[in-house]
């Protein structure tokens, strides 16, 4: 049976995870630590594909019919 890509399906939003020079910056930039992020399950399907490990930090950008993008971020937690 052929595995099907999840990510390029058109409801799935865009998923990266940064560096640790964007992941610094992130953080810097808003004055937040790691923990004040909302949480995304290492189990999650897009996370697995793409590795994501405990306390990385996703960027997801979604479709917006009003702002033409929105862009969020998420830390990798156990799953």
């Amino acid at each position: 049976m052929k595995e099907v890509d999840i990510t390029k399906h058109e409801l799935v939003p865009k998923h990266m995870i940064l560096n640790e020079t964007e992941r610094n910056d992130l953080l810097k930039k808003y004055g937040i630590a790691l923990k004040q992020l909302p949480r995304i399950s290492a189990s999650d399907p897009v996370i697995k594909l793409l590795n994501g490990k405990p306390s990385d930090i996703v960027k997801i950008i979604r479709k917006s019919s009003v702002a033409g993008e929105s862009i969020y971020y998420r830390v990798v937690v156990k799953g």
